[in-house]
């Protein structure tokens, strides 16, 4: 893969068992869906969901680009 933000994060996900996540420029929150992040890996997104405070977990209803 090139050396794009996205291959990056994709290869800490897929070659280093890492984990898709949401940061939002202060705190970083984990994704229940680690299917669907694969394809905005590296972009600024939208995510909808349900958020979980005290695990900073979000559990995922939707995933878009950010406009």
């Amino acid at each position: 893969m090139g050396s794009t933000d996205a291959a990056c994060t994709i290869a800490c996900v897929l070659d280093h068992g890492g984990q898709f996540v949401l940061f939002d420029g202060k705190d970083v929150y984990e994704l229940s869906d680690q299917e669907k992040p694969k394809e905005f890996a590296g972009k600024r997104v939208t995510v909808t969901g349900t958020l979980n405070g005290k695990t900073k977990t979000i559990q995922v209803d939707s995933i878009t680009a950010a406009r």
